[in-house]
């Protein structure tokens, strides 16, 4: 990819967009990717890097080594992207950090919305329905309602905790209609990296960042292999993991609901509205395509 000005402007914008949705919880950043034009590039472009330049790195052939990088790596696209991606991280976070200690019972009932939009239309994604699938739902909603309530593993912020939220969270992100924040919900560190972001703390977000490199390269093969040999068990799964995600968001509504307590079911109605409407005209324009 050769450097132009304007196509890397119109990628940091991309970037941006794609950064605003990964941050919101049951927006999926691989859906803003699709509907921008960008997300078969960028999976290709992502399963391109295999890692062959660190042999002649190792070995101290620096000129090679270059060669190498610039085959596998294109920097070109990759930079201005995730340059986008950082800064609406960076914005956003401020905000939501804000929001998550002053208007909890508000943000939280937004985001149970936008979670319950997305597994609905999931579910509508399977056309067929049958006792595997209500099997693997079941599963799913037990071991994530489970998973949010051991308070132990919840409270944990530790480098293996952070990291393991990275190399999950990941690879949610890169799939049109799964939140990668969502994952960071059921696994309790959403606030905690929102306030890390909000912070600066360059330690916790290295560490989630390493998490992520190694699960955008890896792991993401798995669960990209898992959807296309077992597609919709995998699929009704995940729905089962947002429904059984909603006892964190909804602990916290109840623990803070304020007098004006019906706000709180606007804005659940309205997160969801935002998520199925996003989606239809998706799908109306041929963005996107269900089967």
């Amino acid at each position: 990819m050769k450097f132009n000005l304007n196509d890397s402007i119109i990628l940091l914008i991309k970037g941006i967009l794609m950064g605003a949705a990964d941050i919101v919880p049951g927006i999926s950043g691989g859906t803003i990717a699709m509907m921008t034009g960008i997300y078969e590039q960028l999976i290709k472009k992502i399963s391109n890097i295999t890692f062959k330049f660190i042999n002649p790195l190792v070995h101290g052939n620096i000129k090679q080594f270059k060669i190498e990088i610039k085959k596998e790596i294109d920097f070109i696209f990759f930079i201005p992207l995730l340059l986008g991606i950082s800064m609406s991280f960076l914005i956003l976070s401020n905000i939501i950090n804000y929001l998550l200690k002053t208007q909890t019972a508000y943000i939280y009932s937004f985001f149970i919305g936008l979670i319950l939009s997305s597994a609905y239309i999931l579910y509508h994604k399977l056309n067929e329905k049958n006792f595997k699938l209500y099997l693997s739902l079941i599963l799913g909603i037990t071991l994530s309602y489970i998973f949010v309530g051991l308070n132990p593993i919840a409270s944990n912020h530790n480098m293996f905790a952070i990291f393991s939220a990275g190399l999950i969270a990941i690879c949610a992100m890169i799939l049109p209609g799964i939140s990668g924040s969502m994952i960071l919900l059921l696994l309790n560190q959403y606030d905690y990296m929102i306030n890390a972001l909000h912070t600066l703390n360059m330690h916790d977000i290295i560490i989630f960042l390493a998490g992520a490199l190694i699960g955008i390269l890896g792991f993401s093969k798995i669960l990209n292999y898992l959807l296309n040999k077992y597609e919709k068990i995998t699929i009704s799964f995940l729905i089962g993991v947002m429904i059984g995600t909603l006892r964190k968001p909804v602990i916290e509504v109840t623990t803070h609901l304020p007098s004006n307590w019906h706000y709180c079911i606007i804005l659940i109605i309205l997160g969801f509205l935002l998520i199925y409407i996003l989606e239809q005209t998706l799908v109306s324009k041929k963005i996107i395509k269900y089967n």
